[in-house]
């Protein structure tokens, strides 16, 4: 009232340093500044992969790129990680792959080609090897993806101390400085080509495949079954042990109420756990999942992170939204007036076990998701 200002107009100092100006705040009562920031959102991706030690040194690892702020960001994190002026240097070989949906997103082929070569133009940057997949491929894939592929390493395999041992000695015997950040990119196809879209037959039965999914949440479903496939496969051909996703914590919430709603609680651990193991010869792992979208969206503002946008996927009727857009919409309606919603829903899947998603036979085993069934009925 009158001229006193609103309290929280007021400068607030950073909760870190003590000393700075907060640039913005990530839940009520945590202000930071710029630096700090930067320094927690280091820390933390740096902190999720070494609690958890699943991925070696010297390990080739493919980072999943879909151009979004999530997987940009994880992207910028591993760029730092692997850099010799970091404190805590990473040691893994990565690798990028982006699947280029434009077909089932209703782009023109020369709105596929502008998304392609700006996509093109960031992976470049990284100055990692790139793979460019279009999601046609997903119809000529063998039958072998739908199976587990042989575990790399069993409970007799080597331990993760003694992995670091030997790529420190390997490392001291080849003179090295034990970086692994590659020299420059190297992409599938010749530097320079312009990027070639598949048959209009591919792509015409690829909108066949989705026009008779009856609903824009089994096309959601669909779309997000065909991805996987795609970069598990692609991991597979190019020799990688590890696949890193960009899903944040916002977005594993989401994902968590939406397997509910589907009836796959049985295998939410297996579907948002840090590591998804259910593919046996390729590891998948979440490191962005203790991120929220807000957290993400300031660093890649501050720090000038590129991402290219693409449209949402396509329907032609007009109907209900499917259940992952009203989840979504329910919960981030809930963060606004109640700032702890979100985190609350991730905390209580951390508690979940992968136990019952395993299958002790192929028999069991589910043909798409290759988590065991939960369908057999049993005694009671």
């Amino acid at each position: 009232p009158g001229d006193q200002p609103c309290p929280r107009s007021q400068p607030r100092t950073c909760m870190k340093c003590r000393q700075s100006t907060a640039a913005l705040v990530i839940r009520v009562g945590d202000p930071f500044c710029r630096g700090c920031f930067r320094e927690y959102f280091v820390h933390k991706f740096r902190a999720m992969l070494g609690k958890n030690r699943v991925i070696f040194p010297g390990e080739k690892v493919l980072l999943a790129v879909s151009g979004g702020p999530a997987s940009s960001a994880m992207v910028r994190q591993v760029q730092e990680g692997l850099s010799r002026e970091a404190a805590k240097r990473l040691r893994f070989t990565p690798g990028l792959v982006y699947v280029e949906e434009g077909a089932v997103r209703r782009q023109s082929p020369e709105q596929r080609q502008q998304t392609l070569a700006q996509m093109e133009t960031l992976l470049q940057a990284t100055g990692f090897p790139y793979h460019l997949v279009h999601l046609e491929e997903a119809l000529e894939l063998p039958p072998s993806i739908l199976q587990p592929g042989p575990e790399r390493t069993g409970p007799s395999g080597p331990s993760y101390k003694e992995a670091v041992d030997s790529f420190i000695q390997q490392q001291r015997q080849d003179g090295d400085s034990g970086t692994s950040l590659p020299g420059h990119s190297t992409p599938d196809r010749p530097a320079g080509a312009t990027p070639c879209l598949p048959d209009a037959a591919q792509t015409q039965e690829l909108l066949r495949s989705f026009e008779a999914a009856t609903t824009a949440t089994a096309r959601e479903e669909l779309l997000e079954m065909l991805r996987t496939h795609l970069i598990v496969q692609t991991a597979r051909d190019k020799g990688y042990a590890k696949v890193m996703m960009g899903e944040s914590l916002t977005r594993v919430a989401i994902k968590l109420l939406t397997n509910l709603s589907l009836g796959r609680g049985a295998y939410l651990a297996v579907d948002t756990g840090f590591t998804d193991q259910r593919h046996g010869d390729v590891m998948v792992v979440r490191p962005m999942r203790d991120y929220t979208a807000k957290e993400i969206a300031f660093y890649n503002r501050f720090f000038s992170v590129p991402t290219v946008t693409v449209p949402p996927l396509f329907t032609k009727r007009r109907e209900k939204l499917s259940i992952h857009q009203l989840v979504e919409r329910f919960l981030l309606g809930l963060q606004e007036e109640f700032p702890s919603t979100i985190s609350t829903v991730y905390r209580t899947g951390e508690k979940l076990s992968p136990e019952p998603a395993k299958a002790s036979s192929e028999s069991q085993r589910c043909l798409l998701c290759l988590c065991g069934l939960d369908t057999i009925g049993g005694e009671w």
